[in-house]
């Protein structure tokens, strides 16, 4: 008789992505349990620790998305429980979330990523953008997940939607690129495969990532050449190797006049109805379950 191992999945959390993280883990127990997994869902909140210590799983599937779950916090208390865990380890995570850091690493390493400036409210932003950018630009968090607070600016609304970032001590603004959205996912080492969205909202943002009403259109296989296939999917494991990621990963870019713009990794992909990694991954044969069962045998202590 074959004995399934005990799955604990973390799910839920603090960030602005707790719904997308909640529906995630939800899809994933679900279809564990359909495979007569041992499997329950947790909080990583302050019964965290106790109900690894009562459950004793053989794995934790980390489902959680955003700050705390997918920036090298929660990977650093798990590491301490020497228990295997999936996708991306401490310091891939802190760096992959942080869209300043991550940029200097491809900037560093010839990868191509909008022009940027970091902000922090205390100076004269128009007048900056208009010498190092140029309007239009899109600002956002450097440190939140699923296009959250993520807007495109003109010189007419930016200091009105620069007020609804003054949450956050200092955001990142870069340039506007146009074209083309194109993401690539990793499993391991290899390529999963190629995804593009057509959004019919201004750009793939939190509505039209999550909300069925937004209707995005989602187009495999990609219309490239097979030459800019092999670019954009070599720019991808170039940069989830430097950055040290594991498991799966989904990079999100822009095609425009020819060239690849990375925008950023995502270290921790959703598992949800509209989740891409999935899509992804079933149009070339691989099952969600499957997907499931690959990253559960590639989580790992020491990440």
């Amino acid at each position: 008789m074959i004995i399934k191992k005990k799955i604990l999945v973390l799910c839920g959390g603090i960030s602005k992505e707790r719904l997308i993280s909640l529906d995630t883990g939800k899809q994933v127990a679900n279809e564990l349990k359909k495979n007569k997994y041992i499997v329950t869902t947790c909080e990583p909140d302050n019964t965290l620790l106790k109900n690894i210590k009562l459950f004793k799983p053989d794995i934790i599937f980390n489902a959680l998305h955003g700050q705390f779950g997918e920036d090298g916090y929660i990977q650093t208390i798990l590491e301490t429980q020497k228990i295997p865990y999936t996708h991306s380890g401490v310091i891939a995570s802190s760096i992959a979330m942080d869209k300043e850091i991550s940029k200097k690493v491809f900037i560093k390493n010839k990868i191509l990523t909008p022009k940027y400036i970091k902000f922090n409210y205390k100076k004269n932003i128009i007048k900056i953008i208009e010498k190092k950018l140029k309007f239009p630009v899109v600002i956002k968090p450097i440190n939140e997940g699923s296009s959250v607070h993520v807007y495109i600016c003109t010189k007419k609304n930016i200091i009105r939607n620069l007020k609804i970032l003054r949450i956050y001590t200092e955001i990142l603004i870069e340039e506007f690129i146009g074209g083309r959205e194109i993401q690539v996912a990793i499993m391991g080492t290899k390529t999963l495969g190629v995804i593009e969205l057509e959004p019919k909202r201004k750009f793939y943002d939190y509505e039209a990532k999550y909300n069925t009403k937004a209707k995005t259109k989602h187009i495999i296989p990609v219309n490239l050449s097979i030459k800019n296939l092999h670019k954009i999917t070599s720019i991808t494991r170039k940069a989830h190797q430097l950055i040290g990621c594991k498991g799966v990963t989904r990079s999100d870019f822009k095609f425009f006049k020819g060239k690849f713009y990375l925008l950023e990794i995502n270290t921790q992909p959703g598992m949800t109805k509209l989740s891409l990694v999935p899509e992804i991954a079933n149009y070339i044969g691989i099952s969600f379950i499957q997907l499931i069962e690959w990253i559960l045998k590639d989580a790992s202590i020491n990440r």
